[in-house]
């Protein structure tokens, strides 16, 4: 949306983040998203799995996911904000990782 997409940057800018943050807009399933730390989306649930898959695959260990009005389902939060439709959920790469390892371990082959 072109329109968030500018109200963005007004807001990161009169909060005084310009040049520290950045907003892009390009297919998020043709991004590479490895260099990124911080990644916030508000999506249908219908996209959080094939999205939980890039996201594991693309983002590093350090980063921070923030999910908006619908969480990832196969995922536990780090913590969580709000409640009905102002929720967040936030997700860190790194235990979201660990437990995907620790229930690939614990599954019958």
């Amino acid at each position: 949306n072109p329109w968030l997409l500018c109200l963005s940057n007004y807001r990161a800018w009169k909060a005084g983040y310009q040049g520290k943050v950045s907003f892009l807009k390009k297919d998020l399933w043709k991004v590479n998203l490895s260099d990124c730390y911080n990644v916030i989306v508000f999506l249908a649930p219908s996209v959080k799995p094939p999205l939980a898959t890039k996201l594991l695959a693309e983002l590093p260990d350090e980063a921070r996911v923030v999910a908006g009005r619908f969480p990832f389902p196969s995922w536990t939060p780090t913590s969580t904000l709000g409640q009905g439709l102002e929720q967040v959920w936030a997700y860190d790469m790194k235990e979201v990782r660990r437990a995907a390892q620790s229930s690939a371990e614990g599954s019958p082959v």
